[in-house]
């Protein structure tokens, strides 16, 4: 009997085979190249299948779309994740630029993370983006005062705080989210699944900020 632990595992093998051979493609024509990942429960099964994909990880950056304003070894700190489940073996060569900074806010950290991305290999190689059950992407929130400039904005992070988020956040802003070559959707579960569809319906980007996104090539990865 097949479960959606199974069909879930399935799925992080396939969206790991697929990001490994864009990365290596890339790879073959440029020094370095730039991943954008997502935080949150859903990806862990893809890190960790991702981790043991053959590339020169040396010569890979990673990032995050997101990030909560937290310690970096807080239980909710989205680096953490990736420590624990991308950066093991060899995939541990590859270099993580976190979101965060010693300030105490996200509105004060913001420029010195900013600064930090522009280093970055953009565009990036693949950004895999995920979704909550509001519709939001990355930090891109519906409730949060900071949606309007994260949409619009031209710089690369965008401070965010709303009600429904438990903690102060950093974002990349949409632009920056969309400065890739690939991206990718990754979400599990029939609610989703009914949240992505009411999305493809309509265009109020601001009732489900993952509008933002569907406009541009995106591939839909989608297990039970």
């Amino acid at each position: 009997m097949k479960t959606a632990d199974s069909g879930r595992e399935r799925l992080g093998a396939q969206l790991a085979e697929a990001a490994a051979a864009a990365l290596a493609a890339d790879l073959a024509s440029q020094p370095r190249v730039l991943l954008v990942l997502s935080g949150g429960t859903t990806p862990a099964p893809f890190l960790r299948r991702l981790a043991a994909q053959p590339l020169d990880w040396s010569r890979v950056d990673v990032t995050l779309a997101d990030e909560r304003w937290v310690d970096a070894d807080h239980p909710d700190s989205n680096a953490r994740l990736l420590r624990e489940t991308l950066l093991t073996g060899p995939a541990a060569a590859a270099t993580l630029h976190p979101l965060t900074s010693a300030h105490a806010t996200p509105e004060e950290g913001v420029a010195s993370v900013a600064e930090r991305l522009d280093t970055l290999p953009w565009p990036a190689s693949l950004v895999v983006l995920g979704m909550g059950g509001d519709g939001h992407t990355a930090s891109l929130f519906p409730d949060s005062l900071e949606l309007g400039l994260a949409l619009c904005s031209d710089e690369a992070v965008v401070a965010a705080r709303a009600p429904s988020a438990n903690h102060p956040r950093i974002t990349l802003s949409a632009a920056r989210l969309h400065a890739a070559r690939r991206h990718a959707l990754h979400i599990v579960g029939d609610a989703k699944r009914t949240v992505l569809a009411r999305a493809l319906a309509g265009d109020d980007v601001r009732e489900l900020p993952i509008r933002a996104f569907l406009s541009c090539p995106l591939a839909i990865y989608w297990a039970p």
